[in-house]
This record gives C-alpha cells, sequence and structure tokens, in this order.
C-alpha cells in the first residue's frame, strides 16, 4: 500500500460511490477515528483480484488508524446472498463452510495486515438470535421495502421463484451494523442495497448516522464481471505464470481501470498511460507493466520477471514450455472431449466443450484446432495440447 495515504485518497481513488455524502464522511475522520467493517461470506474457498478491490480498501483505512473489522458471515452464509443470481443459492452445510474457512485468512493476508484489523464472525450472535427477536427484527421493515432488490424484481417478472430465506437476507446483513455499533460499512456495488439496509436499521435502533463506501466491480478475463461461475477469474493464489498469462489477455479498455483499483501507481502516472493510449499508443507495454505490477504485488519481484519471460517465449514467441504436466495415455485414437478431461479434470465438460467450439484447444505438432468435442484424435501423431493461451499439456504415448 502507498506510504503517503490521506483521507482524500481513500475516499476517491478506486471508490464507486459513499453514501450519503462523501463530504460528511471526510468529516466525521478528520474529527475521530471511526470503526467500520466489510463482510464476507465463505461461499467458496478462493479469493479473487475482484475480492482484493474491497480488501485493499479495507486496508487503507486500517493504515489511516480507523478501527477495522473484517466479519466473517458464518451466520449470514446459511442462507446465501443471491446477489446477482436469478436463482436461489445452494444451502451450503456446516461442513462445506467449515471447509471454505479453511485458507481464506492465508490468502487474505496477501492484501490485509492482521495486526492491524479485528476478525468476527457473524454466526457469534446471528446463531443465538431467538425466535421472538428474529420476528422483532422482521418487523422492523416492510416486505415491499425487501422486494426493491433489481433481482427479486427481474425474477418476478420473469416468473422466477423468490424464497423468504432470501428475502430476509439484507436485514440480517444489516443486523450485522447494529450489533457491532458501526459507523461505516465497505463493500461492493453489488451490495449496496444490503449495506443501506444496515444504514436504516442504525438509524432506527440507536439513532446514529451510517455510511456506506462501495467500491467498483471489475470484470474478468472475458469481460464479464468477474466470477467462478464465468471461469473468467484470477484467483490470489494463482501461481505467478497463470496470474500474468490471465492478466495479459483480458481486453485493452480494461488496464486503466485495473491499474487504479488494484495498484499504488501514482494516479497522475496512470492518467499519463490513459492519456497515452487515447492518443494512440500500443496499449501491450502498458498491458505489460499492469500483469507485472499486479504479479509482483501477490508473489515477488522474480516470479513476476520469470512469469514474463514465460509469457514473451511461449505466446509471443511461440514456443514450447520446458515444462508441461504430462497426461499418460494409450496409442488408440481417443475423442478430444474424454482427452481434455484427463489433462483438466477439475473443468466441468460444458466448459471444455464451450473451449472447443471456440476453437480455444489446439493439436500440436500439426496445428489444428478442432471445434468438435466428440472429434477422434489420432495420438500417433499428437504430442502436445494447448488450451486457452497458457495451458499446455505433454502427452505420453508409453
Amino acid at each position: 500500500m502507498s506510504n503517503n495515504l490521506t483521507i482524500d485518497h481513500v475516499l476517491t481513488r478506486g471508490v464507486a460511490e459513499i453514501l450519503p455524502a462523501r463530504e460528511s464522511l471526510k468529516s466525521l475522520m478528520e474529527q475521530r477515528k471511526i470503526k467500520l467493517y466489510l463482510g464476507i461470506d465463505p461461499s467458496g474457498n478462493e479469493l479473487t483480484l475482484g475480492h482484493a478491490v474491497v480488501l485493499r480498501k479495507l486496508q487503507q483505512f486500517a493504515e489511516l488508524g480507523h478501527q477495522v473489522i473484517l466479519l466473517i458471515g458464518g451466520g449470514t452464509v446459511k442462507i446465501g446472498d443471491p446477489t446477482g443470481k436469478d436463482s436461489t443459492r445452494p444451502e451450503l452445510t456446516n461442513e462445506q463452510i467449515q471447509e471454505n474457512f479453511k485458507n481464506w485468512q492465508a490468502q487474505a493476508s496477501k492484501v490485509l495486515n492482521f495486526d492491524l484489523i479485528e476478525i468476527r464472525n457473524n454466526a457469534d450472535w446471528l446463531d443465538e438470535l431467538s425466535y421472538s427477536e428474529m420476528i422483532k427484527l422482521m418487523a422492523k421493515v416492510t416486505v415491499q421495502q425487501l422486494l426493491e432488490r433489481d433481482m427479486f424484481q427481474e425474477r418476478m417478472k420473469a416468473g422466477k421463484p423468490i424464497h423468504g430465506h432470501e428475502i430476509i437476507y439484507p436485514l440480517i446483513q444489516g443486523y450485522d451494523s447494529v450489533v457491532m455499533d458501526v459507523d461505516l460499512e465497505v463493500g461492493g456495488t453489488d451490495q449496496t442495497f444490503n449495506m443501506m439496509m444496515g444504514r436504516t436499521l442504525q438509524k432506527m435502533e440507536r439513532n446514529k448516522e451510517k455510511w456506506v463506501l462501495t467500491t467498483p466491480i471489475i470484470n474478468g478475463t472475458d469481460g464479464r464481471k468477474m466470477s467462478k461461475s464465468y471461469h473468467n477469474y484470477i484467483a490470489l493464489t494463482e501461481n505467478p505464470i497463470d496470474m500474468y498469462g490471465k492478466l495479459m489477455s483480458m481486453a485493452d479498455d480494461m488496464i486503466i481501470d485495473y491499474f487504479n483499483v488494484l495498484t499504488d501507481l501514482p494516479t497522475a502516472e496512470i492518467e499519463e498511460m490513459a492519456a497515452a493510449m487515447e492518443a494512440g499508443a500500443n496499449p501491450m507495454e502498458f498491458k505489460k507493466k499492469l500483469a507485472f505490477t499486479i504479479t509482483e504485488m501477490f508473489h515477488d519481484s522474480a516470479s513476476a520477471m520469470q512469469a514474463a519471460d514465460h509469457f514473451e517465449q511461449t505466446i509471443q514467441g511461440d514456443e514450447l514450455p520446458a515444462e508441461m504436466p504430462v497426461i499418460q495415455v494409450g496409442s488408440a485414437p481417443q475423442q478430444l472431449g474424454e482427452l481434455l478431461s484427463l489433462c483438466l479434470p477439475e473443468e466441468s465438460r460444458s466448459q471444455l466443450r464451450r473451449w472447443v467450439e471456440q476453437g480455444a484447444v489446439e493439436l500440436i505438432p500439426s496445428g489444428e484446432k478442432p471445434t468438435d468435442f466428440g472429434q477422434e484424435i489420432d495420438l500417433q501423431s499428437t504430442e502436445v495440447i494447448r488450451v486457452g493461451k497458457r495451458r499446455y499439456f505433454q502427452l505420453n504415448h508409453d
């Protein structure tokens, strides 16, 4: 993080919106230290660069000396926030929740300094809510208020179901603000409705103002919102070569946004790059700088340099990498789909099929790019399979 953080910087760069107003929050921060939090539901076991945007903002407040809480949604995750979904999320078991907890702190430590940040879990109070307390909480809002969420409106128009537990999610999240008695909540723009519910409850319960700060939602490598369901995300634990390569594969129009929300490069320098590209400069060098900067941030300089060299040799130089995973296959022809499942067992067949149909699979040395998932591949004449721009698999016929 930057060593020259100011209140103005923290409240402007990488910020989408501050409600009810930026100036009133700035005034409060100039008068005293505030209490704020970011809530993360352990609905998955990987954190991505999308999470890093808001984690970085939380760290900035900590470095300014404010009381910062990272709230683990051990209680809210049992409901499942339907944000961005057109259907209900599957309910997680306690075992799945615990499994998702295992590595979160190690991943978040790539961004957060936990010497400066308190960790809490809302299961500590949500699991203890009595039946009567829950009824009293639900009585504070109307069903009409809870149904104002965009995705609920879209589901109703499409005739899709909305389940009762989904409706109360914003209310339960809002209750966190009251329990912890915070001044500010930080989150992505997709959480605005939920965070504003906390503002409403804080006003009702404590007659106290609560601010909401949202950070932008960044797009993934294919230009859509970064999401695991789209397979377009970059994990914080991504190995350096893949992290660098994935950053190099994203659209040019995302370069400046990534510099702004994911790096500490001076704003003036970022503006110069934006002006240069606007004037016709080749975006490639700026994208390389971005890929190196982010890879170095989450790994180290040597790893970033190695990843940059690998990219130039294998992607730009069209050379095969020196080391590749070895896949044991027979000598008889085999269907492409089955072969890809051996190479990438963690990927769904539907995703593998999409890559084939998009021409993202190449057979080496022939250079053929089959588009039929069921095509039989002559293994005697195929030595390597490339999937996408960076993943190579050597076939062993023994």
